[in-house]
């Protein structure tokens, strides 16, 4: 294939100038395939488009100015000879349909495709022969190989109704004879439409156009200049991946000092960028036109009502459909909707300024206030901010009933970063709620509270609809400050006020709000539960988890989950608290919370009962998850759950002295700024208890409860639990006797409550009593699996299966992980590093025991010694580990694989 052929007459005579109908000579260079530089970069992604053009009728490439479209096709037609080519570039001259199918005709015959001389040439400028065109059409049906023909810039005559036509005939007639690529920056004027639903048309736009990443990347290191991956995205991000851009870009910075940094930051108002767009694009249309696209360079969309709200005119709409038609960096969004490219309109508003200086603020504050008209608050809201109208901005945000949006939702960051902006000078009780919202969000409640009272203050008088919707934001506010403080007092008593608010609004409008409702319940409820008050926090909850569906209440209905779920773990009930904790790992999955910004109290309940399951694993998995929340640092429950639960998990794992200090760490953390939770002290107190009778210290497990005292019922058997373990065994029945009835507790509660009154009877000498009790527990726990209650229990219980081995066999599910050695995790004489000195056999079977945390006297009684044998066992033991306590020694032989 060649595309150098010399220019003749049209009848093979390159000694005769060749003209065209109108006398003027054919210009060669219009039929020239453009050179593709150096720095070209070849998208194979396109490269294969045009090739499956090259197999259909036609093919469009179509974007604005500087998309790269016809280095495409040049690049496509030297690197892979698609086989016959003819290019033209066309020219305005062209609309006339003799001098358009003279240069066709040349175009041919310049790319050495051979045409019969009966084809003829037009006679006259104006017109074409139909019969021409006829004998065009059949002969290249008859070719045996396709001729591609290629007309750039065909946008020019894209008007011309009679080139259309005569192409349409053309290209229907020559059937695979004739593949043609049409490169515009408008849509032609042939049936689309037709070509499309038969898949006959290959339509390469500006969005495939558009330069992507790595894509960036490529052609800037053409360029020779270093720009890492970040930087080509926001490169690409900025100039829309317009190729143009692109180029014009990496050329400037190829003089800068940094490179990257021009990259990244260059003024697009200033910049060859910006004058190839004014020359290219804004100056080329009428005054109105540009009018218009100035004025509406300050929008990210535009309507035409917005645009003639901006203008002053009424002809916005026939103006946006001719820039749309003539890709002019105007594309339609759906809904009568336009966008600027996003470079065209930065360099727009720089422009705009040159122009008519201090315009800019006006045109926000109008675009502001039809965008309020036209029910678009969000979009509406940064037009206010950029006017510095932050009083119509908080107004209108407050009015709308909006400030939860500022708390939840995918949109409060920006709201955040937006309102962040505002002078302090700016007063007015709706500007204050703005503030007291976002301190509250960052649970600030001094803060908070002083801009809450500030509003406050502000309020009018009476109950009129007029201040209804600032009364009900204040009152929200009052009950998130007051779940901050840890008041479920205060809280009750601002829904209360947020209810009387809401009789005074207009019908509907909470309605189109639902993410208020939705927090100011889930708030409500978290300080009821942070209170104490477990039925009532369960149906203010419930009621949060029954708000409307949707991204706006995702949040809040994922806490209020979560919190359903710990009430029902809390009293003992692990069915439905891994229910609630589900669904709410569901809701946060389903509406795409990030796992930072969820709970994390889903994933300790969930830990929580593995814990008691003694699936160890597990539990430390969710333990992990609930800890990458930002909650873990900034919630109260949370911080107190997460705790407890460590120390939980390190002690089923061996280690008390670290669970010990996992309880330490959180009293050294104030949870909250008010009021305490007599239940979140209760869990640490257990917990506590727990980690001593670990460290086989019943006595510190006991003065736990003398320093925090018991209310409920988990705290009430720890108690009882720890005294049993003290040798005061009378002293715990009288602490279970205090328990309130069974008719709020479950299975998980009764198990514990069963096990230690067992253990508590067993040590007064009633095994009878103690196996009834124990048949019990072991029938509480089987359907949920409840094997750690029985692990904590202590040496005893063996002893019981052990007379009872058929009670044993029944249940396997137990027996088995009780069979286990406590605290495994390596295999014996698997510790490295120095060997203590060996322990004598009576000595093992007494170290044995003490891991059991069995008392001294129990030991005796079970190996039949004497105490003072057993303590002078243990004296040895404790010299021989280096030891001076029951834990540190137990402890130390775990290590070194004694145990």
């Amino acid at each position: 294939m060649s595309h150098s052929v010399g220019v003749g007459d049209g009848h093979g005579d390159p000694g005769v100038k060749a003209v065209t109908p109108d006398g003027d000579p054919v210009l060669a260079a219009r039929l020239a395939v453009p050179t593709v530089p150096g720095t070209f970069v070849r998208r194979q992604r396109l490269v294969e488009q045009l090739a499956e053009g090259a197999r259909s009728p036609l093919t469009l490439v179509n974007g604005p100015a500087g998309a790269g479209k016809t280095l495409l096709v040049a690049d496509w037609i030297t690197a892979f000879d698609p086989g016959d080519v003819a290019w033209l570039t066309v020219e305005p001259q062209d609309s006339a349909p003799g001098v358009f199918w003279a240069y066709v005709l040349h175009a041919f015959r310049h790319h050495g495709v051979a045409l019969p001389e009966y084809i003829g040439s037009p006679a006259r400028p104006g017109e074409v022969d139909h019969s021409l065109l006829a004998r065009l059409a059949a002969w290249l049906n008859g070719r045996e190989s396709r001729v591609v023909l290629v007309l750039d810039e065909f946008d020019r005559v894209a008007g011309c109704t009679e080139v259309a036509d005569g192409l349409q005939f053309v290209l229907r007639h020559a059937g695979a004879g004739l593949r043609l690529v049409i490169i515009s920056r408008t849509e032609p004027l042939l049936p689309l439409h037709r070509y499309r639903a038969a898949g006959e048309l290959v339509d390469i736009r500006a969005d495939d156009l558009a330069f992507r990443a790595e894509e960036t990347s490529a052609l800037v290191d053409r360029h020779g200049l270093p720009l890492s991956a970040e930087g080509a995205r926001m490169l690409t991000e900025r100039t829309g991946g317009w190729a143009a851009g692109l180029r014009l870009c990496t050329l400037a910075a190829q003089r800068a000092v940094d490179p990257e940094s021009f990259l990244k930051d260059f003024e697009a108002g200033h910049s060859t960028v910006a004058d190839y767009l004014l020359g290219e694009v804004l100056r080329v249309h009428p005054a109105e036109t540009q009018d218009l696209l100035l004025r509406t360079s300050i929008l990210e969309e535009t309507h035409p009502d917005l645009a003639n709200a901006l203008t002053g005119r009424d002809d916005a709409e026939p103006i946006l459909e001719e820039l749309q038609r003539a890709n002019a960096f105007v594309e339609p969004v759906g809904h009568s909707w336009y966008r600027l490219h996003p470079l065209f309109a930065e360099i727009l508003r720089v422009h705009l300024g040159v122009r008519h200086p201090g315009l800019e603020p006006e045109l926000h504050r109008t675009a502001a206030k039809w965008l309020i008209g036209a029910g678009l608050l969000d979009e509406a809201l940064p037009h206010a901010a950029d006017a510095g109208d932050w009083e119509l901005a908080a107004a209108e945000f407050i009015d709308h009933l909006a400030i939860g949006r500022l708390l939840t939702g995918l949109a409060a960051e920006r709201l955040d970063g937006l309102f962040a902006r505002m002078a302090p000078e700016v007063s007015g009780p709706a500007p204050d709620l703005v503030r007291a919202a976002r301190e509250l969000a960052r649970h600030d409640v001094d803060r908070g509270v002083t801009y809450l009272r500030r509003a406050e203050e502000q309020l009018p008088d009476g109950d009129s609809g007029d201040g209804a919707a600032v009364r009900l934001s204040c009152a929200v506010l009052r009950v998130l400050a007051a779940r901050v403080a840890g008041s479920a007092d205060m809280a009750e008593t601002a829904a209360r006020a947020a209810a009387e608010a809401e009789r005074a609004l207009p019908d509907g409008q909470l309605g189109q709000s639902p993410e208020l409702t939705a927090l100011m319940l889930t708030d409500l409820g978290s300080a009821q539960l942070w209170a104490g008050r477990f039925e009532a926090a369960r149906s203010t909850l419930s009621d949060a988890v029954r708000a409307a569906e949707g991204p706006a209440t995702a949040f809040p209905r994922h806490e209020a989950l979560s919190r359903l779920a710990l009430i029902d773990f809390l009293h003992g009930r692990p069915g439905r608290a891994e229910a609630h904790a589900r669904d709410a790992i569901a809701e946060a999955e389903h509406s795409g919370l990030p796992v930072s910004d969820r709970t994390g109290m889903a994933q300790l309940v969930l830990a929580a009962v593995a814990i008691d399951r003694d699936d160890l694993a597990a539990a430390q998995g969710h333990l992990d998850q609930a800890a990458a929340t930002s909650a873990a640092s900034r919630d109260p429950i949370v911080a107190a759950e997460l705790a407890v639960l460590r120390s939980r998990l390190l002690c089923a794992r061996g280690d008390s002295r670290s669970a010990l200090l996992a309880l330490d760490d959180l009293a050294e953390q104030p949870l909250v700024s008010a009021e305490p939770s007599a239940w979140v002290s209760d869990r640490i107190a257990t917990a506590t208890a727990a980690a001593h009778l670990a460290d086989g210290d019943p006595k510190s497990a006991v003065r736990v409860f003398e320093d925090r005292p018991a209310h409920g019922p988990e705290s009430l058997v720890a108690e009882a639990r720890a005294w049993v373990a003290a040798g005061g065994g009378e002293r715990a029945l009288r602490i279970l006797d205090r328990l309130p009835d069974r008719h709020n507790r479950g299975p998980a509660i009764d198990v514990r409550v069963l096990l230690t009154r067992a253990q508590a009877v067993d040590a007064l000498g009633e095994s009878a009593a103690a196996e009834g009790l124990l048949l019990r527990a072991l029938a509480a726990a089987r359907p949920h699996h409840l094997r750690r209650p029985f692990l904590e229990a202590g040496p005893w219980l063996g002893r019981l299966l052990l007379h009872r081995p058929a009670l044993a066999r029944e249940h396997a599910w137990l027996t088995g992980t009780l069979a286990r050695e406590p605290g495994a995790a390596r295999p014996r004489n698997a510790y490295p590093g120095s060997r203590p000195e060996p322990l004598s056999a009576r000595e093992q079977d007494v170290l044995e025991r003490l891991a059991q945390l069995m008392s001294t006297e129990e030991i005796a009684a079970d190996l039949h010694l004497s105490v003072n044998t057993v303590k002078t066992h243990l004296k040895s033991i404790y010299r021989k580990l280096d030891a001076t306590r029951r834990g540190e020694a137990v402890r130390r032989a775990r290590e070194s694989g004694l145990l």
